[in-house]
């Protein structure tokens, strides 16, 4: 990726994103005050230089399917090659070796136990050449995160996000029965899930849909909890070159308190209750070691209910929340392949 350094204009663009992935260029250009041409190229800049991505993403809770939060521990040799074999696969997400060498952690989409037939995915891994063993905790409720790390929200003000925000509607309702998909609808998710922003025409060639049935269907997946877009940005572009992952040991009583307290830390980039050893797992942003530390030891200790932290810093991200953008897909297909991670 080459050098890219963020203005206001930059971070006021990124923030309208996360509010809305797909807004018109027009709209945001009106709400900042700058001609739509200046947001169109800024936009375009950001992408190209594959700093910034706008990804289309499913809710699995809505879909019937389950997350996971997996650490798997390996040989230092293997860590490399398995990160890739990994990126390459359309159910992972969040890809990170972490600093030491021996470990990376992601997160796996999949079917619920017993609904197919095929060899699971977590057998598949352990017998992965390198792997060493293999640990899975699934994601019971996000808590903090959902819909956008706050550390890039905070370039536009009050009046100007009112421009932008759609009007608000109803939340969903977890109880309402999963709609169900069509093969078009997978074909549009698929498309999307590549590039949020992509145009009414290739989305109704992906899909065999007429536009107006493409943008019909984009707001009813939308209404329905089923599609959210994120913004694809590495954080240390807003001056947060550290990421860690905590794992905090929270008994049942505490959870709640815990749970509300993290979705207001400026520092947390996601955080979700789990099954597994530690019951909250946690993505934190920060500026330094030191503010990693003073997170930890202030703001964190100060929580009533936490009886244990783990933490590890990423060494750097494989894969962020979509399928890898062509160029480096492309740029890793020669990667080493050994025996392919559940194939």
């Amino acid at each position: 990726m080459e050098s890219v350094t963020l203005d206001a204009l930059d971070r006021r663009l990124i923030h309208a994103l996360q509010l809305d992935g797909r807004l018109p260029f027009s709209r945001i250009a009106a709400a900042v005050g700058v001609p739509e041409r200046t947001v169109a190229r800024r936009y375009h800049r950001l992408r190209s230089r594959l700093a910034l991505r706008v990804v289309g993403l499913v809710d699995g809770r809505r879909t019937g399917t389950l997350d996971w939060v997996v650490r798997v521990r390996c040989a230092p040799e293997a860590v490399e090659t398995l990160a890739v074999l990994l990126a390459r696969r359309e159910d992972t997400s969040w890809i990170a070796p972490l600093v030491g060498g021996t470990e990376l952690t992601c997160m796996i989409r999949t079917p619920p136990p017993g609904d197919d037939g095929r060899r699971p995915f977590f057998e598949q891994l352990a017998r992965t050449a390198g792997v060493r063993e293999v640990g899975a905790a699934c994601v019971l409720r996000p808590v903090a995160g959902v819909g956008g790390w706050a550390g890039r929200m905070d370039a536009l003000g009050e009046a100007e996000q009112r421009l932008l925000l759609p009007p608000r509607s109803a939340p969903v309702d977890p109880t309402e029965a999963v709609p169900v998909l069509s093969p078009a609808d997978s074909a549009l998710l698929r498309a999307l899930s590549q590039d949020g922003r992509a145009d009414l025409g290739r989305l109704a060639s992906a899909t065999g849909c007429s536009e107006s049935t493409v943008r019909r269907r984009i707001g009813q997946l939308r209404d329905s909890g089923v599609l959210a877009f994120e913004v694809e940005i590495d954080p240390a572009l807003f001056g947060y070159p550290i990421e860690a992952l905590l794992w905090l040991d929270v008994p049942p009583a505490g959870l709640g308190t815990v749970a509300e307290a993290l979705a207001g830390h400026q520092q947390v980039a996601f955080a979700a209750l789990t099954t597994g050893p530690s019951s909250v797992f946690v993505m934190v942003e920060c500026r330094s070691v030191s503010g990693l530390h003073a997170y930890v030891t202030d703001e964190l200790a100060a929580l009533h209910g936490i009886t244990r932290i783990e933490s590890a810093v990423t060494q750097r991200r494989t894969k962020r929340a979509g399928p890898l953008p062509a160029p480096l897909a492309e740029k890793r297909a020669g990667a080493p392949s050994g025996r392919a991670a559940a194939q």
